[in-house]
């Protein structure tokens, strides 16, 4: 009965990276190829773009954005942990503590390097 359980997961391993494949193939084959330059052209909003398309900003724009984002993801983890706290066991309430602990260090570091600062 186990192996006929695991006989899926394979099938499922073997066949999930199929099907983006075949919906990235089957476009290039049937797809008609007729570039021509207004086709090759940037579009943005109608409006003909201005100067070079590679504009540098500055790292702590991307840092604090990376920041915000792992802080942002990790209260989805969290929700649920706080919803069902009191049906948790104690090991589980412990691990989310020492989680907490680890994003608080995270913050403090961000913060002490001064990734935090909007200048």
């Amino acid at each position: 009965m186990q192996t006929q359980d695991w006989l899926f997961v394979g099938i499922f391993i073997v066949l999930a990276p199929l099907f983006p494949l075949i919906a990235l193939l089957i476009p290039r084959i049937i797809a008609p190829k007729k570039p021509n330059p207004i086709k090759m052209e940037t579009y943005e909003c109608g409006i003909e773009s201005i100067g070079p398309a590679w504009v540098q900003f500055k790292a702590p724009y991307y840092i604090f954005a990376l920041i915000f984002l792992v802080f942002d993801v990790e209260m989805v983890f969290l929700y649920p942990w706080a919803a069902s706290l009191n049906l948790l066991p104690l090991y589980a309430v412990i691990e989310g503590i020492i989680f907490v602990a680890i994003l608080f260090a995270g913050l403090l570091y961000a913060w002490r390097n001064g990734a935090l600062q909007w200048a």
